[in-house]
Order: structure tokens, then C-alpha cells, then sequence
């Protein structure tokens, strides 16, 4: 009778092998991971300002022109998102970014991961509440929208109350004074490089549209010497 040569299982050299490619894949996979992570991240808190902008140009529509006022004026009392709350729905879906490391917080304590620039959204008043020439607040004198950003995504270096819902875009005069209100590179890998130029953030822009900018990118116009809170500004 003769013998098969069929063998039955895997050799041990077979199964080392199967073993090596298996490893090579969840290597890849884990390497792959926190970008795919970063991205799903950046995508959502694009979406939460894209929400956001087209609510307060409906706010807009519907106050004669006036943006929603932040906690910088006289006249707010809460942070200037629950006020788009008619065009929202649930404000807590959005206000709060993927990524904010002080999300949770900010969450509690009805603050905000998006604030407004202070420039646009505010008019500018002396001590007795009289409007000042430079001012803004109001949608008629924006002479460009497509190129004045109304929100920014706020500092971790900020605090996580709800008066922290604005910045203080007139001392942008450099990319370092720009930092202390925006975290440019909130959507990065790994931790803050020391420079600060590793990541990329979204803005809001006053006509409603969403950009996103690498953190290196906004350095380089600081160093031209353009101060980008400003209305007309902004690339």
C-alpha cells in the first residue's frame, strides 16, 4: 500500500512566518491609528464650526445685522453660543471640540471650545458705553467677509469658564500673542512641538465658510507683519 506525501497543520517554519506578517499588519495599523484619529477629529470640529457659522448668520438675520455679543461686552451674561440656541438645537452637541483636552470642563461649566474674535463681534465702546470710531459688531460694516474670521478655536492655555468666549485679537501682534488666545495646532500628533508649528486648526470666516491652516502657514503671515483678527485680514 503506498504512502500518501499529504501532511496535515503548518510547519513550524510556515506558522513564524504567518506570525510575522500578522505583526507587521497591527504595526501598521497601530501607526496609522492616530492619524486617522487626528483627521475624524478635525473633520468634527470642522462640522461644529460650520454649524456655528451658519446659525449666527441666521442670528445675524434676525438682529439687524448685529453679531451675538460675547462675555468681553457689557450687555452678555452667558457665553455668546447659547444665544444661537433657536438655530442650533442642542448647543451641547457642538460647542464643545473632539480634540480640547479641557472639553469635559468647559462642558460643565457652560463654556465654549470656539470663541469669538472680539474685533468683529463687539463693538467698541469707551467707559459710558458710547461707540468708538474702529469698532465693529455688526455685519453692514465688515467690508469683507470671505476675509475676516469671526472664531478661532480656543487656547488650552485659556480657562475653561464661560467669560473665556472671546479673544483679544487687537494684541495679535505676533504669532506668539496670537497663541495665547488660539490653539493653532490643536489638531496635531503627539504632544505641543516647542515651536508650535506642528498641527493645524479650523477658522470660521464672518461669510460663513470654514478653513483649515497649518500652524507653520499662520506663523509665516504674523512674520509678514498682517495681524489677522483684523476684518479684511485674514488669508
Amino acid at each position: 500500500m503506498q504512502k500518501s506525501d499529504r501532511r496535515d497543520g503548518f510547519t513550524l517554519v510556515e506558522l513564524l512566518v504567518v506570525m510575522a506578517i500578522i505583526g507587521i499588519l497591527i504595526a501598521l495599523s497601530a501607526a496609522a491609528l492616530p492619524r486617522a484619529l487626528m483627521a475624524g477629529q478635525r473633520a468634527a470640529c470642522t462640522s461644529n464650526l460650520r454649524q456655528i457659522g451658519q446659525a449666527t448668520l441666521l442670528y445675524v438675520a434676525d438682529h439687524r445685522g448685529h453679531f451675538p455679543p460675547t462675555r468681553h461686552s457689557a450687555v452678555a451674561n452667558e457665553a455668546w453660543i447659547f444665544l444661537l440656541s433657536p438655530y442650533l438645537g442642542d448647543v451641547d452637541e457642538v460647542r464643545i471640540s473632539p480634540a480640547d483636552p479641557n472639553g469635559a470642563d468647559r462642558l460643565s461649566r457652560n463654556a465654549i471650545s470656539y470663541i469669538l474674535n472680539d474685533v468683529v463681534a463687539d463693538p467698541l465702546l469707551n467707559p459710558f458705553g458710547e461707540p468708538l470710531p474702529g469698532g465693529y459688531g455688526r455685519m453692514s460694516l465688515i467690508n469683507e467677509p470671505g476675509a475676516t474670521i469671526l472664531a478661532v478655536v480656543i487656547s488650552d492655555d485659556r480657562g475653561t469658564g464661560a467669560a473665556n468666549d472671546h479673544t483679544h485679537a487687537r494684541t495679535w501682534s505676533s504669532f506668539n500673542n496670537f497663541l495665547s488666545d488660539v490653539e493653532a495646532d490643536r489638531h496635531r500628533l503627539g504632544s505641543r512641538h516647542p515651536t508650535r508649528t506642528e498641527g493645524s486648526a479650523p477658522y470660521l470666516y464672518a461669510d460663513g465658510s470654514v478653513r483649515i491652516f497649518e500652524a507653520s502657514f499662520m506663523q509665516d503671515v504674523f512674520e509678514q507683519g498682517n495681524n489677522i483678527g483684523l476684518p479684511g485680514y485674514a488669508p
